[in-house]
């Protein structure tokens, strides 16, 4: 990444936004907000200037902005106008500079005081009142998309892994049942990795907390003697990035799940991980180190948790192919692009059915990842993780995300 080295105000560069492409009428717009949530705010803004934010790159002065401007458009754009956009930017806390880096360490220095990691979608992908969670989570369980009534084939069994979806759980709960019903009704241990994917970047591809989590069921211990094992040999790098867990929704989701179906049960602890890296960490020369972070990551929690003497269960959190205008597509997704992509889907999924986690990846690289498979990281740890004889997709559904049909993919998948 450009280091910010010029006046900011002058050579803007852009933080890593997500947006999301709007229309009222006729006229088109993109939604801009930060996933990391260091900010709240959101910005909407004209199609036009968000062909300029490719050169918000600190490299680029306001000058050479309005010239490329020009040039696409054919138009002046008032330098006020450009300048105004910037002001703005940096009072959403869009652009890297100072005031971004001030709210970073106040950021970190909260979330490492704070006693518990707290709901932060308590009351809006989910109910926030216990006994209202508690009814939700089981008519999910019974609706007609809900698992089948009758006992698991697995049922008795020892479990070793579940993969459920990373999307709102008010939408996609049904799909979750299937999977928690298959863990519900297994042979579990009471302590569970739980791995979440992270919709920003980490520069150690992992990112492990220490944090306790509160729900609207109460606080979820983690597993305190392995997660100091794991620090105290060889995992201490993996918690420097733990505040990307303070807004994060991928583990958050999981849980009031497993509080339902095990939870209520008996006491149980988690340990909660992060994950993001692409395809490419496995083929990549350039990507070697990082390569190495993730093999030194997995050695060395396989490490603390046989040192334990505990028994595990692995929860992935994960969605699969993100398709549309939002996630980079130059055209919206149709029935036919939608199937096709299911079709593929399913056809990379029975990798993950095989246990073969070198060919999941292998997969998702021939194609170029043109398919945004996000979940990623998530889905090839789980595999690298556990050693199970097979696994078996229970349930795939999608997500429609915005007002241009944009995608989401996701699936229930268990593992013996």
């Amino acid at each position: 990444m450009t280091s910010v080295t010029k006046d900011p105000k002058n050579y803007p560069f852009l933080r890593n936004l997500q947006y999301s492409p709007l229309k009222q009428g006729e006229e088109q717009y993109i939604l801009l907000w930060d996933p990391s949530r260091l900010s709240e705010e959101k910005l909407v803004i004209p199609l036009n200037f968000f062909y300029l934010f490719q050169f918000f790159d600190g490299e680029h002065s306001l000058e050479e902005v309005g010239a490329e401007y020009l040039k696409q458009y054919g138009e002046f754009l008032m330098p006020d106008k450009l300048s105004r956009l910037v002001a703005d930017l940096e009072d959403k806390l869009f652009l890297e500079g100072e005031r971004c880096e001030e709210a970073k360490v106040q950021a970190i220095a909260a979330y490492r005081q704070a006693p518990v990691r707290k709901s932060v979608f308590a009351g809006k992908s989910y109910e926030a009142d216990a006994d209202a969670l508690c009814q939700q989570l089981d008519s999910f369980f019974d609706s007609k998309e809900g698992p089948e009534k009758k006992p698991s084939e697995h049922q008795g069994e020892k479990i070793k892994a579940i993969i459920a979806p990373n999307y709102e759980p008010k939408e996609a709960g049904a799909i979750y049942a299937w999977a928690y019903k298959e863990l519900r009704e297994a042979v579990t241990p009471d302590v569970f990795i739980v791995l979440g994917t992270c919709h920003t970047d980490l520069e150690h591809g992992i990112a492990v907390t220490d944090k306790d989590f509160e729900t609207p069921f109460g606080v979820l211990p983690v597993n305190k003697p392995i997660l100091e094992h794991f620090r105290a040999n060889g995992g201490a790098q993996f918690f420097e990035e733990d505040i990307r867990h303070a807004q994060e929704h991928s583990i958050e989701f999981q849980l009031p799940f497993l509080q339902h179906t095990i939870g209520s049960q008996r006491p149980i602890t988690i340990v909660p991980v992060l994950c993001s890296f692409p395809p490419t960490t496995l083929a990549d020369a350039e990507l070697k180190p990082l390569f190495e972070k993730i093999d030194a990551f997995l050695v060395a929690l396989k490490a603390s948790i046989a040192a334990s003497g505990q028994e595990v269960c692995v929860i992935g959190s994960a969605s699969l192919a993100h398709i549309g205008l939002r996630y980079g597509d130059n055209k919206p997704p149709t029935d036919f692009s939608f199937h096709r992509c299911m079709q593929t889907d399913l056809e990379m999924l029975k990798k993950v059915e095989e246990m073969n986690p070198e060919a999941f990846a292998q997969f998702i690289l021939e194609e170029g990842d043109a398919r945004h498979i996000l979940g990623f990281s998530t889905v090839f740890l789980v595999m690298k993780f556990i050693n199970a004889e097979k696994g078996e997709v229970l349930r795939y559904d999608r997500g429609i995300t915005d007002q241009f049909n944009s995608t989401v993919t996701y699936a229930s998948i268990t593992f013996f």
